[in-house]
């Protein structure tokens, strides 16, 4: 048997915080992998890294290189704050697994780029570093995402036989012939929130705004229309497609109850329809989105099985468990990113560790 104590960090392309997951894994070749949550937190990304983050894809290289560095000094002043906070024994962590920020993913072209620098955040907090956990798969000839999955299966897999997961984007993984199959459905938190922000809110809190406003169905129409729902899995989407593509249909400048409550209802009719076609029972729900009773409550009307939310912990921390996992994976030296999933040619170790000293 082999353990490992990890911390796990996720920042989504949402931007609602940094998560980060301190938990132990007991892996039994006879068993399937087991895990304690020891403790959790989300930190608030402070206002001026994140207006970076938010205009990082039109910078220079030299720009880029900078927010690199300062995000990953920003990553590492968090997770010394959590290990005092909750007294951790620092000796105990035998790696930290952070996601980064994503702020290019053009798999078609060959790169993906989550800035937060492993090399900065190992030699701040003086402990083994694993990150960059999408590139091997995309030199493997896959998509980079999703990589949810493998934790899904591995840690969740007697709570339902689906999986979804609401954050900015929403994916879903499932079983298909025994084989895990998984992807990016379509937008999720993203367009929600940046529409809240044009009534001055952070975001629409249990979906209440959109419940007040009426369908655009000439806008449903449109965004059911969209190519990307026509390919067949493996694929992803990034904040480039969302600009290309989703962003130029919707209004902000008014109408924002209206356009809230279409793209609720896009939303709920794109899931459902992925979730029934996989003939599922039962689905458990996590992310951001599974906080907004109205979306869920609309999901559920198009859905066929059982929705299931689980404890608010797993729902809010589950993301930066499955990155913890996909670090315990890399230790223990086995696959953390499944061709059946991304299209790869081969499952793959991914990650780039890096030592303290």
């Amino acid at each position: 048997m082999s353990n490992y104590e990890i911390i796990g960090l996720m920042s989504g392309t949402s931007l609602d915080g940094l998560d980060i997951a301190h938990v132990r894994f007991d892996f039994n070749n006879n068993s399937n992998d087991s895990f304690v949550l020891l403790n959790t937190y989300t930190v608030p990304i402070p206002d001026e890294i994140l207006r970076k983050l938010m205009d990082a894809p039109n910078y220079s290289v030299a720009q880029m290189l900078m927010l690199d560095k300062e995000f990953g000094r920003f990553l590492a002043e968090s997770v010394i704050k959590f290990i005092n906070q909750n007294k951790i024994d620092k000796n105990n962590i035998n790696a930290i697994a952070s996601h980064g920020q994503t702020i290019l993913h053009q798999p078609n072209n060959g790169f993906t780029l989550q800035i937060g620098c492993g090399s900065a955040l190992s030699y701040l907090t003086d402990i083994n570093v694993i990150n960059d956990f999408r590139t091997k798969d995309i030199v493997a000839g896959g998509q980079g995402a999703p990589l949810v999955p493998i934790g899904d299966f591995g840690l969740f897999s007697d709570l339902a036989e689906g999986f979804l997961n609401i954050g900015g984007f929403a994916n879903v993984s499932f079983k298909k012939e025994d084989t895990i199959v998984a992807y990016d459905i379509c937008p999720g938190n993203l367009p929600l929130n940046k529409l809240a922000h044009a009534k001055n809110l952070e975001y629409d809190k249990n979906g209440e705004l959109a419940k007040s406003g009426e369908i655009n169905f000439f806008l449903l129409d449109l965004l059911n229309s969209l190519e990307y729902y026509l390919l067949d899995g493996p694929k992803s989407l990034g904040t480039e497609w969302i600009e290309e593509f989703y962003y130029p249909l919707l209004k902000f400048d008014k109408e924002i109850e209206n356009n809230l409550r279409t793209v609720v209802e896009h939303t709920a009719i794109q899931i459902s329809n992925v979730l029934n076609s996989a003939h599922l029972n039962s689905v458990l729900v996590t992310g951001g989105g599974a906080k907004n009773g109205f979306l869920v409550e609309r999901i559920q009307h198009y859905f066929n099985g059982e929705l299931i939310l689980p404890e608010q912990k797993i729902i809010d921390f589950k993301e930066a468990m499955v990155f913890a996992y996909l670090g315990a994976l890399y230790l223990d030296k086995r696959p953390n990113a499944l061709s059946s999933v991304t299209g790869a040619q081969k499952n793959t170790i991914g990650g780039v560790f890096h030592l303290p000293g």
